[in-house]
C-alpha cells in the first residue's frame, strides 16, 4: 500500500569506524596446549617471591608441623602454603580470612603463593587460631634474620605505645554501677518468670494436651520457658562481668599498696617483705570498684581507651621497641592498661632478651614518666649502660623546649628535675628529637600499609599474637627492601 523508502544503516554512537589495522590475536575461548608455569606469573624481584622463598628455605615451621600427629582424616593444606598466605596477607594489609580466600581466586600474587589452590576462609581462620603462638614466634625469627644482615645495631632505640581497636564495640560494655542495677532488675524479672512458670506447670499437669501446648510434644515438665532461660544466661554474663571488675579492682589495690610500702621502706632503709604482703592484703580487702569501671561482653579483656585523636574506643595498648638503624622492631607486646608507664622496664628487658644486648640509649615520651621508671632508668644506666631520655611533660603544638639553666645541678634536685634539665641541654634536645623519627613511622606503616589499626582476634592472647605477627611482617618487609630476593641466599646460609 505504501512505497518502501530505503533505510540507511545506522552506526552505534561512540563506536569507532573500522580501520585497516592488524591487532594481536585475541580468542577468549582459546584452549592452552600446555599448562602455564607459575614461575612466569611474577617478576623476579616481587615481594611474593621473597615470602615464598623465605617460608620454604629460611623460616623454622617445626612448631607448626609438630602439631600434626594424627594420620587419619582428610589431608589438610600444607602449612607452608598457609604460612605463605598469612605472612603475605599481613604484610600487604589483606588480613581477614574471607579477603584472603577471595584473593586466592582474583589476585595473581596470592594464586602464585597458593600454587593455584584456593583454601576456604574457614581453613585459613582455623589455621591462624590453632597456630597463633607459632606464628607470633615468627617475630623473633624475623628479628634474628635482621640481626644477621646487620640491620640491628642497638645503639639507640625508642619505645612507644599505640591503641589498637579491639574486635568488639564499646557499646557492648557496661559500667560497674549499671551492672549492679541491671543485675538486680534481671533477678526480679527471673523471680517473676519463675512464678509464672510454676503456675504454668501446675495448670499443665491437668491434661496432656495442655502440657504439650506449653512445652512441646517432646518436652518435659521440668523444662523452663525460653524467656526465663535467656534471662538466666544474661544474668550469668552480668555476674561474670561484675566479678571481673571486682577482681581487677582488688588486684590493682593490692599492687598499689605493695609498691607504696616498698617505696616507704626504701626511704627508711629497711626491708620487710611481710609488711609489704600485709599492706597489699589490707588494701585488697577494702578495695571497691569505681562506678564507671567497665567490662565488655564481646571481648572482656579489652578496655575503653583514648586514642591519639582524642576518641574513646574499645582497644588494647600495643607496645613496641624500635631500633634506629633500619626501624626494626626489637620487642612487641600488648597490655590491657591504657597507660604506658607500666611497660618501660618490661619492654626494654624483652628487647634485650630478643637481641642479646642492651641499647646504649633509650628514648621514651612523657607517657612513661613516673618516679618508678625514673629510678629504673637510673639503675639501668648503672647496670647495663643504657642512657634513658624520658620526657617529663607534654609539650603543646609547636612549643619549644626551654634551654637548660646555667650552673651545676642542685644536689637536692629530684630525678624528674634532673631528667628535665638533661633534656633541655643541647645534646639532650638533639637526642630526644630523634624519638618521633624512629618509632612513629613504624606505627604509621603498620596502620596504613598493613591495615593493622583494628585487631581481628579477641582476647588478650589473641591480640598479643596478632600484634607480634604484624610486627614480624613489618620486619620482613624491611628485610626485603634492604636485601631483596637475592638476600634469601645469605639468610639461608
Amino acid at each position: 500500500m505504501f512505497a518502501d523508502e530505503p533505510v540507511k544503516a545506522k552506526r552505534r554512537q561512540g563506536r569507532p569506524a573500522a580501520v585497516d589495522k592488524t591487532f594481536r590475536a585475541f580468542d577468549p575461548h582459546q584452549v592452552l596446549l600446555l599448562p602455564p608455569s607459575l614461575d612466569d606469573w611474577l617478576p623476579e624481584d616481587h615481594l611474593a617471591r621473597f615470602v615464598a622463598d623465605l617460608v620454604d628455605e629460611v623460616l623454622d615451621l617445626s612448631p607448626i608441623l609438630a602439631a600434626y600427629i594424627e594420620k587419619r582424616g582428610h589431608p589438610p593444606y600444607d602449612p607452608r602454603l598457609m604460612a605463605r598466605l598469612l605472612i603475605y596477607g599481613y604484610t600487604t594489609g589483606v588480613r581477614p580470612s574471607r579477603a584472603i580466600e577471595r584473593k586466592c581466586a582474583d589476585d595473581v600474587t596470592f594464586r602464585f603463593l597458593a600454587t593455584d589452590q584456593a583454601p576456604d576462609f574457614r581453613s585459613i581462620a582455623r589455621f591462624r587460631r590453632r597456630h597463633l603462638n607459632a606464628l607470633a614466634d615468627l617475630f623473633t625469627q624475623s628479628l634474628h634474620l635482621a640481626t644477621k644482615l646487620g640491620m640491628v645495631k642497638m645503639g639507640r632505640v625508642a619505645l612507644d605505645g599505640t591503641k589498637l581497636e579491639a574486635n568488639a564495640s564499646k557499646h557492648k560494655a557496661m559500667s560497674y554501677g549499671r551492672l549492679i542495677n541491671k543485675e538486680e532488675r534481671i533477678e526480679v524479672e527471673i523471680a517473676e518468670l519463675e512464678a509464672k512458670a510454676t503456675a504454668l506447670l501446675a495448670d499443665a499437669e491437668a491434661t496432656d494436651a495442655a502440657e504439650d501446648q506449653a512445652f512441646g510434644p517432646d518436652g518435659k515438665d521440668t523444662d523452663l520457658p525460653a524467656e526465663l532461660d535467656r534471662r538466666e544466661k544474661r544474668l550469668a554474663r552480668l555476674q561474670a562481668a561484675r566479678a571481673q571488675i571486682e577482681a581487677e579492682a582488688t588486684e590493682n589495690a593490692r599492687r598499689h599498696a605493695e609498691d607504696k610500702e616498698r617505696r616507704r621502706q626504701q626511704r627508711k632503709g629497711t626491708a620487710a617483705e611481710q609488711a609489704v604482703t600485709d599492706a597489699g592484703e589490707k588494701a585488697a580487702a577494702k578495695a571497691c570498684p569505681k562506678p564507671k569501671a567497665q567490662a565488655n561482653f564481646t571481648d572482656p579483656d579489652s578496655r575503653i581507651m583514648k586514642n591519639s585523636d582524642g576518641a574513646y574506643i574499645q582497644a588494647y595498648n600495643a607496645q613496641a621497641v624500635v631500633d634506629e638503624q633500619h626501624q626494626i622492631i626489637t620487642a612487641a607486646d600488648v597490655t590491657t592498661n591504657a597507660s604506658d608507664a607500666l611497660n618501660y622496664t618490661t619492654m626494654l628487658e624483652q628487647s634485650a632478651a630478643n637481641t642479646g644486648t642492651h641499647p646504649k640509649q633509650a628514648l621514651a615520651d612523657a607517657g612513661y614518666c613516673s618516679e618508678t621508671n625514673l629510678e629504673a632508668g637510673r639503675d639501668r644506666q648503672l647496670a647495663c649502660g643504657t642512657d634513658t631520655f624520658m620526657a617529663t611533660g607534654r609539650l603543646a603544638h609547636d612549643e619549644q623546649v626551654p634551654p637548660a639553666p646555667r650552673g651545676r645541678t642542685p644536689k637536692d634536685a629530684t630525678l624528674k628535675e634532673r631528667m628535665a634539665r638533661k633534656l633541655r641541654t643541647k645534646p639532650g634536645r638533639a637526642t630526644y628529637s630523634r624519638r618521633k623519627a624512629i618509632v612513629e613511622p613504624v606505627f604509621g606503616q603498620i596502620m596504613t600499609c598493613q591495615n593493622g589499626r583494628q585487631l581481628l582476634l579477641r582476647g588478650e592472647d589473641g591480640a598479643r599474637g596478632e600484634w607480634r605477627l604484624l610486627a614480624a611482617c613489618h620486619n620482613l618487609r624491611k628485610i626485603f627492601r634492604h636485601a631483596g630476593t637475592a638476600g634469601i641466599a645469605a639468610l639461608a646460609g
